[in-house]
């Protein structure tokens, strides 16, 4: 942080608190199922359903919205995006089956579908160009943390009111940060008023002006495509593991509530760890190689690599200890991508950052869809809680040969086709 001035910090604090919100939102769902499915006699297909459910509207937002975000500005979006949200949070808590449960995770998606490509557009106003890494990989970390806490939050709660009581306590908290971003954030740092001269000329100069352009799509479609392909295979990890660990812990080894939340928080704080070093260590790469190709896709190949070996044992091997060291070794090594993975579209398009990165998102929010519900089947169907990390596997390593193709050194030409606005 020594880089940044006090309101840039100020502005990434806030995008930090944000990420802990939508991804508590996102994931309290998986904890709480422990009081809903038995009230509303849902199998496992059915549970995975519902954790997929809000990946629907997501993918469909992921490029609009990040559009959205480069067009009319992150204050707006993300105060759009967190009413929505934060009002989707309440319905889930007031659902009175799984039709219900189904519509408040799609209004969910609605909502925070364009967060990530929105927040990328403010850091790539807000944070120096060399210090991409650090802020997607802080910002991410504060995400993990949202995974982490939910369990043990949702248990607390869910044990004191039940389980419609947690939504309701995660809305409050999305309402409290519109307000607090509404109030804070301006969308070029020089309109800021605790912006100094000094922390101005550490920032990048705008890519664009406030006039508003369009991107040429297909072109940016077709070289954002790689790096989409890869995110979808970081994704279907991702997915597995927010969906179904803490569900894994409680079923596989008999444990009760309390005891598989601790588990799974276990596993989601190693995610922590992975987002913060992932940041740092990319940066610091991009620093001493000067290549890009290197702190970005290199280094994505690797954990991606490491991630693979450490949960190939569960394959083959069985014990609740086991099983912690394999996973958060594995969701350690695969959080580590995410630093190098978003600052990707900031390299590629810096004036399009936010559609940039819709593009690339689409990859994690199709895996959000497909991945719990294929692994609830194939648990289901099969009565195997390892099947689904074999699946993982062969995921990762097609993952692995695609980030070779994703030339992160080879910036998208930002010629751009001139949107007409009202004077």
């Amino acid at each position: 942080m020594r880089r940044y001035g006090r309101a840039s910090r100020l502005v990434l604090l806030l995008l930090c608190v944000m990420y802990l919100i939508t991804y508590l939102d996102r994931v309290n769902v998986s904890t709480a199922a422990a009081g809903f499915a038995p009230e509303f006699h849902l199998d496992k297909t059915q549970i995975g359903l519902v954790f997929s459910g809000f990946a629907y509207s997501y993918l469909l937002v992921q490029i609009v919205g990040g559009w959205i975000s480069d067009r009319y500005g992150a204050r707006r979006t993300l105060i759009a995006c967190g009413v929505i949200w934060s009002g989707a949070t309440v319905l889930t808590g007031l659902a009175g089956g799984l039709t219900s449960l189904l519509l408040a995770r799609l209004i969910l998606g609605l909502g925070e579908g364009a967060t990530l490509p929105a927040a990328t557009t403010a850091m790539s106003r807000w944070v120096p160009s060399d210090q991409r890494g650090y802020a997607q990989g802080i910002t991410h970390a504060a995400a993990r943390i949202g995974n982490a806490i939910a369990p043990a939050v949702i248990v607390l709660i869910m044990s004191a009111r039940g389980w419609r009581a947690s939504f309701y306590v995660c809305a409050a908290m999305g309402f409290a940060w519109v307000l607090l971003w509404a109030l804070t954030f301006t969308e070029f740092p020089a309109d800021h008023p605790r912006v100094s001269r000094e922390e101005l000329a550490r920032l990048p100069a705008p890519a664009t002006t406030k006039t508003h352009a369009a991107p040429r799509w297909l072109p940016l479609f077709r070289r954002m495509a790689p790096v989409t392909a890869v995110y979808f295979c970081y994704g279907w990890n991702l997915w597995l593991f927010l969906s179904w660990i803490p569900l894994y812990f409680l079923h596989s080894y008999r444990l009760d509530l309390a005891q598989s939340a601790m588990f799974a928080s276990s596993v989601f704080f190693a995610g922590v760890l992975g987002d913060a070093l992932g940041g740092i260590v990319t940066d610091g790469l991009l620093r001493r190689s000067g290549s890009r190709a290197v702190a970005r896709s290199g280094m994505v190949s690797v954990c991606m690599l490491l991630t693979a070996l450490a949960l190939l044992p569960l394959a083959f091997l069985h014990g609740r200890s086991v099983s912690l060291a394999c996973l958060s070794g594995g969701f350690f090594f695969a959080e580590m991508t995410i630093a190098p993975m978003w600052a990707i579209p900031m390299d590629i398009a810096p004036a399009f950052a936010g559609t940039a990165s819709g593009m690339m998102n689409t990859g994690s929010a199709l895996a959000a869809i497909v991945s719990p519900v294929v692994s609830g089947y194939l648990i289901d169907r099969f009565g195997s809680w390892r099947l689904p990390f074999v699946c993982d596997v062969l995921l990762l390593a097609t993952g692995l040969a695609l980030t070779f193709r994703m030339c992160p050194e080879e910036p998208f030409e930002e010629a751009s086709v001139p949107v007409r606005t009202r004077a």
